[in-house]
């Protein structure tokens, strides 16, 4: 029975999801293993106190089993208690408890913690900032594969963060996360290529990035490529593709596919000069540079 709650709670939602254990027998099963240092049964079991579908919502009970595994060394448990801390979630919130937690996690290698606890360093939340630190933490994460990780790492040698300014290596980090599908390095890396930082400046190989940025519903992907077919650039002239990226990049707000669209003839025209700057807009904004803030974990 213990090992099937297990199976059950592994296969939950996003950190501290939804668990489909509802048997009053499951539950025992796990606080009797939970009572016997299991650090994975007291995990799970906090798991399900954080989770409205299993047992009632008691953030007290969770914070104490997740505590508990804690203490025991268990690395998941203690990047989750980070993340309470962190956010405040059923505790006061502590972001120096929270570096503190996520760093034992980080140590034990786990590459969440590693880049929670860059994200740390590089606010100063918890920790003196310190954006080499910062970056030594997102360097071991992003060698494990972690997208995020490798997208901050990027930002970082492309604006000289915590690190020498390397647009060769920028490059290469935006890459690794765009090639596992994440928007803003698929922006970025578009952004390189339609320099040429980084890169031999290619406009078609921008596109095709841009577009897949785009998809996603990165705004300013979708503004970029709306401009690209709308001036002919690495892909074929096409102003009714054009108006299809801006009206979605507008309808999420942005003035610059607003204005875009007012220049397209629909609505007041602007004058030459005008029209000039909201293209240079366009383009001067296209760049990503914030940092991607704490992630969650499933298991």
């Amino acid at each position: 029975m213990l090992k099937e709650a297990l199976i059950i709670i592994c296969c939950s939602t996003l950190f501290f999801g939804t668990v489909r254990a509802e048997t009053s027998g499951v539950i025992s099963d796990i606080r009797i293993a939970s009572d016997d240092s299991n650090a994975d049964s007291q995990l799970s079991l906090g798991r399900m106190y954080y989770s409205r579908d299993s047992v009632k919502k008691n953030y007290v009970d969770a914070l104490k089993w997740v505590r508990l595994a804690a203490d025991h060394g268990f690395a998941k448990a203690q990047y989750n208690l980070g993340e309470l801390y962190y956010k405040g979630e059923g505790i006061d919130q502590n972001y120096t408890e929270a570096a503190k937690w996520f760093r034992l996690a980080a140590l034990q290698g786990m590459p969440e913690a590693q880049y929670n606890l860059g994200v740390s360093y590089a606010a100063g939340k918890g920790v003196v900032q310190d954006l080499s630190e910062a970056v030594k933490w997102y360097r071991l994460a992003a060698d494990q594969g972690d997208q995020k990780a490798q997208y901050n790492l990027a930002v970082s040698y492309a604006a000289g963060k915590g690190v020498v300014q390397d647009f060769s290596e920028a490059v290469k980090w935006y890459r690794s996360a765009a090639d596992q599908g994440h928007s803003m390095a698929q922006n970025n890396l578009g952004v390189m290529y339609a320099k040429g930082s980084g890169v031999a400046q290619n406009y078609t190989e921008a596109a095709k990035w841009f577009r897949l940025a785009a998809i996603q519903g990165n705004v300013k992907a979708q503004i970029t490529l709306g401009l690209m077919h709308e001036k002919g650039y690495g892909i074929a002239k096409n102003v009714t593709e054009a108006l299809n990226w801006y009206r979605l990049a507008a309808a999420k707000g942005s003035s610059i596919a607003q204005k875009k669209l007012v220049e397209l003839g629909h609505g007041n025209a602007y004058n030459d000069s005008k029209s000039l700057s909201v293209n240079q807009l366009a383009l001067d904004h296209a760049h990503e540079s914030g940092y991607v803030n704490l992630q969650t974990i499933s298991n």
